[in-house]
Protein backbone atom coordinates (compact mmCIF):
# COMPACT_ATOMS: atom_id res chain seq x y z
CA UNK A 1 0.00 0.00 0.00
CA UNK A 2 1.29 3.33 -0.97
CA UNK A 3 3.90 2.15 -3.37
CA UNK A 4 3.87 4.86 -6.13
CA UNK A 5 6.53 6.93 -4.34
CA UNK A 6 9.06 7.52 -2.45
CA UNK A 7 10.24 4.44 0.65
CA UNK A 8 7.23 2.48 -0.97
CA UNK A 9 8.41 2.59 -4.40
CA UNK A 10 12.13 1.96 -3.75
CA UNK A 11 10.56 -1.27 -1.45
CA UNK A 12 8.45 -2.39 -4.25
CA UNK A 13 11.33 -2.45 -6.86
CA UNK A 14 13.45 -4.50 -4.63
CA UNK A 15 10.91 -6.89 -4.38
CA UNK A 16 10.07 -6.76 -7.86
CA UNK A 17 13.89 -7.41 -8.92
CA UNK A 18 13.96 -9.94 -6.67
CA UNK A 19 10.62 -11.86 -8.71
CA UNK A 20 7.62 -10.98 -6.90
CA UNK A 21 4.58 -9.54 -9.01
CA UNK A 22 3.52 -6.16 -7.77
CA UNK A 23 0.48 -4.66 -7.20
CA UNK A 24 0.72 -0.77 -6.60
CA UNK A 25 -2.25 0.36 -4.72
CA UNK A 26 -2.42 3.87 -3.54
CA UNK A 27 -5.14 6.90 -4.28
CA UNK A 28 -3.35 8.46 -7.11
CA UNK A 29 -4.25 6.52 -10.54
CA UNK A 30 -1.58 8.36 -12.51
CA UNK A 31 0.85 8.07 -10.22
CA UNK A 32 0.56 4.00 -9.74
CA UNK A 33 0.20 3.84 -13.70
CA UNK A 34 3.55 5.31 -13.95
CA UNK A 35 4.97 3.30 -11.13
CA UNK A 36 3.28 -0.52 -12.46
CA UNK A 37 4.95 0.94 -15.98
CA UNK A 38 8.56 1.25 -14.72
CA UNK A 39 8.42 -2.24 -12.72
CA UNK A 40 7.15 -3.75 -15.59
CA UNK A 41 9.33 -2.62 -18.01
CA UNK A 42 12.87 -2.56 -15.71
CA UNK A 43 12.05 -5.78 -13.89
CA UNK A 44 9.62 -7.87 -16.13
CA UNK A 45 7.63 -8.85 -13.79
CA UNK A 46 3.62 -9.38 -13.39
CA UNK A 47 2.22 -5.37 -12.00
CA UNK A 48 -0.74 -4.19 -11.41
CA UNK A 49 -1.86 -0.80 -10.31
CA UNK A 50 -5.33 -0.57 -7.93
CA UNK A 51 -6.86 2.90 -6.87
CA UNK A 52 -7.22 3.12 -3.37
CA UNK A 53 -8.02 5.22 0.04
CA UNK A 54 -6.57 3.48 2.29
CA UNK A 55 -8.69 4.65 5.12
CA UNK A 56 -11.83 3.58 3.11
CA UNK A 57 -13.10 0.17 4.44
CA UNK A 58 -14.33 -0.99 1.10
CA UNK A 59 -12.10 0.58 -1.13
CA UNK A 60 -9.29 -1.67 0.85
CA UNK A 61 -11.19 -4.67 0.56
CA UNK A 62 -11.68 -4.24 -3.31
CA UNK A 63 -8.21 -3.31 -3.90
CA UNK A 64 -7.22 -6.72 -1.74
CA UNK A 65 -9.80 -8.54 -4.00
CA UNK A 66 -8.51 -7.48 -7.28
CA UNK A 67 -4.61 -8.17 -6.09
CA UNK A 68 -6.21 -11.76 -5.48
CA UNK A 69 -8.11 -12.34 -8.39
CA UNK A 70 -5.07 -11.78 -10.45
CA UNK A 71 -2.02 -13.11 -8.69
CA UNK A 72 -4.14 -16.01 -6.24
CA UNK A 73 -2.87 -15.15 -3.63
CA UNK A 74 -0.72 -12.41 -1.52
CA UNK A 75 2.56 -13.30 0.32
CA UNK A 76 3.29 -10.01 1.42
CA UNK A 77 2.01 -6.92 1.91
CA UNK A 78 3.66 -3.71 2.70
CA UNK A 79 2.50 -0.57 4.66
CA UNK A 80 4.10 2.84 3.15
CA UNK A 81 1.13 4.82 3.04
CA UNK A 82 1.67 7.88 5.34
CA UNK A 83 1.14 11.69 5.34
CA UNK A 84 2.46 14.02 8.05
CA UNK A 85 1.43 17.65 9.67
CA UNK A 86 3.87 19.32 10.81
CA UNK A 87 3.78 22.56 13.53
CA UNK A 88 3.27 23.03 17.56
CA UNK A 89 0.54 21.57 19.03
CA UNK A 90 -1.29 24.61 19.38
CA UNK A 91 -1.36 25.74 15.41
CA UNK A 92 -2.40 22.10 14.06
CA UNK A 93 -6.28 21.59 14.04
CA UNK A 94 -8.29 18.53 15.55
CA UNK A 95 -9.03 17.75 11.59
CA UNK A 96 -5.51 17.72 10.66
CA UNK A 97 -4.31 15.37 13.78
CA UNK A 98 -6.93 13.00 13.36
CA UNK A 99 -6.09 12.48 9.36
CA UNK A 100 -2.84 11.57 10.23
CA UNK A 101 -3.94 9.12 12.19
CA UNK A 102 -6.52 7.95 9.79
CA UNK A 103 -4.12 7.41 6.85
CA UNK A 104 -1.35 6.29 9.12
CA UNK A 105 -2.72 4.19 11.65
CA UNK A 106 -6.27 3.23 10.73
CA UNK A 107 -5.28 2.69 7.22
CA UNK A 108 -2.67 0.02 8.17
CA UNK A 109 -4.60 -1.60 10.67
CA UNK A 110 -7.60 -1.93 7.75
CA UNK A 111 -4.94 -3.04 5.03
CA UNK A 112 -3.66 -5.76 7.54
CA UNK A 113 -7.12 -6.67 8.42
CA UNK A 114 -7.98 -7.09 4.75
CA UNK A 115 -4.88 -9.67 3.82
CA UNK A 116 -4.69 -11.75 7.04
CA UNK A 117 -7.87 -14.20 5.37
CA UNK A 118 -5.65 -15.06 2.26
CA UNK A 119 -2.85 -15.46 4.34
CA UNK A 120 -4.20 -18.07 6.63
CA UNK A 121 -5.43 -19.64 4.17
CA UNK A 122 -2.05 -20.33 2.57
CA UNK A 123 -0.86 -21.18 5.44
CA UNK A 124 2.11 -18.57 4.90
CA UNK A 125 2.64 -14.62 5.40
CA UNK A 126 4.71 -11.45 5.59
CA UNK A 127 3.50 -8.26 7.01
CA UNK A 128 5.98 -5.09 6.46
CA UNK A 129 4.86 -1.94 8.26
CA UNK A 130 6.70 1.44 7.58
CA UNK A 131 6.77 3.10 11.17
CA UNK A 132 9.50 5.67 11.46
CA UNK A 133 12.56 6.27 13.59
CA UNK A 134 9.95 8.81 15.53
CA UNK A 135 8.05 5.86 17.02
CA UNK A 136 10.62 5.81 19.51
CA UNK A 137 12.84 9.42 19.23
CA UNK A 138 10.72 12.41 19.76
CA UNK A 139 11.46 15.74 18.01
CA UNK A 140 8.96 18.89 18.72
CA UNK A 141 6.66 20.09 16.61
CA UNK A 142 5.18 16.34 15.01
CA UNK A 143 2.76 15.31 17.75
CA UNK A 144 0.61 13.66 15.04
CA UNK A 145 2.99 12.13 13.49
CA UNK A 146 4.78 10.77 16.21
CA UNK A 147 1.73 9.85 17.57
CA UNK A 148 0.66 7.80 14.39
CA UNK A 149 4.18 5.96 14.14
CA UNK A 150 4.26 4.93 17.30
CA UNK A 151 1.11 3.18 16.80
CA UNK A 152 2.14 1.60 13.99
CA UNK A 153 4.85 0.15 16.13
CA UNK A 154 2.89 -1.11 18.49
CA UNK A 155 0.17 -2.47 15.96
CA UNK A 156 3.03 -4.50 14.43
CA UNK A 157 3.62 -5.92 17.51
CA UNK A 158 0.25 -6.64 18.87
CA UNK A 159 -0.51 -8.44 15.22
CA UNK A 160 2.70 -10.55 15.26
CA UNK A 161 1.71 -11.91 18.75
CA UNK A 162 -1.69 -12.75 17.32
CA UNK A 163 -0.62 -14.46 13.57
CA UNK A 164 2.85 -16.01 15.25
CA UNK A 165 1.20 -19.50 15.03
CA UNK A 166 -0.13 -18.97 11.60
CA UNK A 167 3.04 -18.62 9.98
CA UNK A 168 2.40 -15.14 9.27
CA UNK A 169 5.19 -12.56 10.49
CA UNK A 170 4.85 -8.42 10.71
CA UNK A 171 7.49 -6.61 11.36
CA UNK A 172 8.60 -2.71 11.31
CA UNK A 173 11.05 -0.81 9.16
CA UNK A 174 11.94 2.08 11.21
CA UNK A 175 13.44 4.83 8.53
CA UNK A 176 15.16 7.85 9.56
CA UNK A 177 15.19 10.81 7.35
CA UNK A 178 15.66 10.15 3.80
CA UNK A 179 14.94 12.60 0.55
CA UNK A 180 11.25 11.83 0.02
CA UNK A 181 8.56 14.39 -0.62
CA UNK A 182 6.81 14.58 2.64
CA UNK A 183 10.38 15.67 3.45
CA UNK A 184 10.68 18.35 1.21
CA UNK A 185 9.87 21.32 3.42
CA UNK A 186 13.03 20.09 5.49
CA UNK A 187 15.21 19.71 2.62
CA UNK A 188 14.70 23.12 1.32
CA UNK A 189 15.20 25.04 4.34
CA UNK A 190 19.22 24.64 5.03
CA UNK A 191 18.75 26.12 8.60
CA UNK A 192 16.65 22.95 9.16
CA UNK A 193 18.81 20.54 7.40
CA UNK A 194 21.48 21.47 8.79
CA UNK A 195 20.08 20.66 12.58
CA UNK A 196 18.30 17.52 11.52
CA UNK A 197 21.60 16.06 10.40
CA UNK A 198 23.21 16.99 13.48
CA UNK A 199 20.97 14.26 14.86
CA UNK A 200 22.36 11.43 12.56
CA UNK A 201 26.12 9.69 14.02
CA UNK A 202 26.65 8.96 10.21
CA UNK A 203 26.01 12.66 9.41
CA UNK A 204 24.05 12.49 6.36
CA UNK A 205 20.32 11.43 4.96
CA UNK A 206 19.71 7.94 4.10
CA UNK A 207 19.65 6.95 0.29
CA UNK A 208 16.63 5.60 -1.07
CA UNK A 209 17.69 2.42 -2.51
CA UNK A 210 19.36 1.60 1.23
CA UNK A 211 16.16 0.62 2.50
CA UNK A 212 15.51 -2.11 -0.19
CA UNK A 213 17.64 -4.75 0.77
CA UNK A 214 15.66 -4.81 4.64
CA UNK A 215 12.42 -4.94 3.52
CA UNK A 216 13.76 -7.81 1.29
CA UNK A 217 14.81 -9.57 4.19
CA UNK A 218 11.43 -8.92 6.10
CA UNK A 219 9.18 -9.84 3.07
CA UNK A 220 11.17 -13.36 2.53
CA UNK A 221 11.55 -16.67 3.96
CA UNK A 222 14.62 -15.74 5.45
CA UNK A 223 12.83 -14.09 7.64
CA UNK A 224 11.06 -17.13 9.29
CA UNK A 225 11.77 -16.40 12.85
CA UNK A 226 11.95 -12.68 13.01
CA UNK A 227 8.29 -11.30 14.32
CA UNK A 228 6.90 -8.37 16.13
CA UNK A 229 10.60 -6.88 15.35
CA UNK A 230 11.60 -3.47 14.63
CA UNK A 231 14.34 -2.51 12.70
CA UNK A 232 16.08 0.75 12.50
CA UNK A 233 17.19 2.29 9.53
CA UNK A 234 18.24 5.92 10.37
CA UNK A 235 22.25 6.42 10.41
CA UNK A 236 22.23 5.71 14.44
CA UNK A 237 19.56 7.82 14.73
CA UNK A 238 17.74 5.88 17.35
CA UNK A 239 21.10 4.06 19.14
CA UNK A 240 21.95 7.17 20.86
Amino acid sequence: MGGNRGLGFEIAKALAEAGAAIAVVARDAERNEAARETIAREYARPAMAVNCDITDPAQVDAAVGAALAEFGRIDVLVNSAGINVRGAIGDIAVEEFERVQRVNVTGSWLTCRAVVPAMKRAGYGRIVNLASALSVKAIPDRTPYATSKGAVLQLTRALAVELAREKITVNAILPGPFATEMNLPLMQDPEKYAAFTARIPMGRWGELHEIGALALYLASPASSYVTGAAFAIDGGWTAQ
